[in-house]
């Protein structure tokens, strides 16, 4: 658990008594658990929810995450403590049937026969929450790659502190590193250990990030050349350009990042008509017509009630959340939310709880132990409880298993904030993210956020809901306060893909270009399991990522890849775990079946070059999830 110690920002909090008992607040959004302060004697809880993470039987290295949820169990109804308990770790006794409190609704807790799981009291009605298959494989590392990379990790950081010692007595030919004299009673901007990475290890391959693009980063691009005569400290440019470098790293899922087509001249005319800024913020003049219909555009888009846009995706996340919550308040973060949620939720000055990525049963517990302990010291009901995760998950591949987050959500009466950056626009039978991915109501999120920097090809970032959500962050979040308005060429941007995405422009470019980018990431994932390479993340996500897992083959492939002319982004500790390097790869509708192809022949060369083909098994394992019962007892 860990708590911000940041100041407490205005959000709106102050409660008022409704009729039925609940605190409603001025905004309309707070909902307060003031329900479960009655004392009552604690018993087993009723219809509860049931996950298990499962191995397969033909493989016990790959991990299939996935769960049981018997639907029967998540009904409205009123909850009490008396109906929360909490969960213990060796739960396994068996329920009888039970009345349901004031529903009067009848549960009995069936057995499961199968053999697959731990649990052997576990429903098998998990396909009642699912419309189509969901399949995500985690294949484990290695023990000697991980070994081996620890190892790695050893010699580098020994090899570092030996550079130390012979910078302090001036050996060391490369004295870039040492502090200048003027600076050494300076305040230290970094701790110890950050200064030493950055020093010893992160500058041995610095030259594989902020590599200068001189075109359109598009399907391709161009790649200006460099050199560093100094260990990578600084760069010169040699004047020579890279060209036509696949780009399989940019997140232009749809290939809206072009300087030709129906956007591109939409967005030149409205710079003639508007100019490039506004230089004010939308409180004061910069509320251009424009962006009144963009916000109409955007909610129309979504299914909800109303939104609002922001000019910075980053801030759409971090400025608005202390805006929503704020002392008093939980919030149950996925640890793997992206830095500008877990910034927001520092800055809101809630308690912040974090569950295991994709875990129901981790979000369960939390949610149990919230509503039953309440508040720490205290034992006051929580004022809101907010639930924090994304729709794809850029490092892991990953999409949320939302129709479980809002059975549980539902069921213990929280809040659930949506960020779906990177799914809007790329999953979906019509590119409305995750909530469309799965056929769900779009009422059944409180809190809807998105960028347009990935698959509008613009910038900023929206957030939806329901008008008096919309309406109360209007004049409470700082974003929209303090921040200048979104530029007006980038909005017309966004609304002219938009449009072209929903189909109004009279075309079918939109559906053309989904259906594109469906067909390219099943091809990609499937070609690199068959070379044998370790993929994480779901089937239907465009992000693919590709484990690198040793610190000395994440510089050597984003280099090896270069002067193959593929564009990719590497990715090492501290911003993955210290054994699960990775290069992480984003597929576009813009990318051709030969650009794929060429793309995919480079991978393979690299990857028996420096021998990362770990994988023990040529195709994906099927999701249990999905097996029916006669399959699952067969096996």
């Amino acid at each position: 658990m860990t708590e911000s110690s940041a100041n407490k920002l205005l959000n709106g909090d102050v409660c008022r008594r409704t009729s039925s008992g609940r605190k409603a607040s001025k905004n309309g959004f707070v909902k307060n658990h003031c329900l479960f302060q009655e004392p009552q004697k604690y018993r087993r809880p009723r219809g509860k929810l049931d996950h298990d993470d499962n191995i397969h039987p033909s493989c016990a290295v790959v991990k299939l995450r996935f769960a049981f949820l018997d639907t029967r169990h998540l009904q409205s109804c009123h909850v009490t403590r008396a109906d929360v308990a909490p969960m213990g770790e060796e739960e396994e006794e068996e329920e009888e049937e039970e009345e349901q409190g004031d529903t009067g609704l009848t549960l009995k807790r069936e057995r499961n026969v199968s053999t697959l799981g731990r649990n052997q009291d576990v429903p098998l009605s998990n396909c009642s929450l699912y419309k189509k298959p969901f399949l995500e494989y985690y294949e484990e590392t290695p023990l000697l790659v991980a070994v081996l990379t620890y190892m790695g990790y050893g010699i580098l950081t020994i090899f570092g502190y030996l550079r130390d010692f012979l910078r302090h007595w001036n050996i060391e030919k490369c004295h870039v590193a040492r502090e200048r004299e003027e600076q050494k009673d300076f305040v230290p901007l970094y701790q110890d250990f950050e200064n030493f990475y950055t020093r010893n290890l992160y500058m041995r391959i610095r030259d594989n990030w902020n590599r200068p693009i001189c075109s359109v980063p598009g399907a391709k691009m161009d790649v200006m050349e460099r050199v560093s005569h100094d260990y990578n400290w600084t760069f010169e440019h040699t004047g020579k350009v890279v060209k036509d470098v696949i780009n399989m790293g940019s997140y232009n899922y749809l290939g809206f990042a072009e300087n030709t087509g129906a956007c591109a001249d939409a967005a030149v005319e409205c710079t003639k008509k508007y100019g490039a800024g506004v230089s004010s913020t939308r409180s004061e003049i910069g509320n251009l017509d424009i962006h009144e219909e963009l916000e109409q555009l955007v909610a129309r888009f979504l299914g909800v009630e109303s939104s609002m846009a922001f000019g910075m995706g980053f801030a759409t996340n971090s400025m608005n959340i202390p805006a929503l919550t704020g002392k008093g308040c939980l919030i149950l973060s996925d640890e793997l939310n992206h830095a500008s949620l877990v910034l927001g939720a520092r800055l809101s000055g809630s308690t912040i709880r974090v569950f295991k990525h994709n875990n129901m049963q981790s979000l369960e517990k939390l949610l149990r132990d919230a509503i039953v302990n309440g508040q720490p010291r205290t034992h006051r009901p929580w004022k809101k409880i907010l639930i924090l995760v994304e729709g794809i998950y850029s490092m892991e591949g990953s999409i949320v298993r939302l129709p479980e987050v809002i059975a549980l959500k539902k069921r213990y009466k929280a809040y659930l904030y949506l960020d779906e950056a990177h799914s809007i626009g790329a999953l979906g039978p019509n590119g409305r993210g995750v909530v469309d991915y799965f056929g769900l109501d779009p009422k059944d999120v409180d809190i809807m956020m998105g960028t347009f920097t990935k698959s509008f090809g613009a910038a900023g970032g929206y957030i939806g809901g329901k008008k008096e959500l919309i309406d109360y962050l209007r004049w409470h979040s700082h974003s929209a306060l303090y921040a200048t308005s979104m530029s007006p060429p980038v909005a017309q941007q966004i609304i002219t893909s938009m449009k072209i995405i929903m189909g109004e422009d009279g075309t079918t470019l939109g559906a053309d270009r989904l259906s594109q980018l469906s067909e390219n990431t099943t091809y990609f994932r499937r070609k690199l399991h068959e070379m044998g390479f370790i993929l994480y993340g779901n089937d239907d996500s465009p992000v693919v990522p590709l484990m690198l897992y040793m610190p000395a083959k994440i510089g050597a492939f984003g280099r090896e890849m270069l002067k193959r002319n593929i564009g990719t982004v590497v990715v090492g500790f501290p911003a993955t775990p210290i054994i699960e390097s990775r290069a992480r790869f984003c597929v576009s509708a813009a990318h051709t079946r030969e650009m794929l192809d060429t793309a995919l022949q480079a991978i393979s060369e690299v990857g028996d070059l420096l021998q990362l083909k770990y994988s023990r098994h040529e195709q994906p394992l099927p999701s249990l999830a999905w097996m029916s019962e006669e399959s699952l007892l067969q096996d």
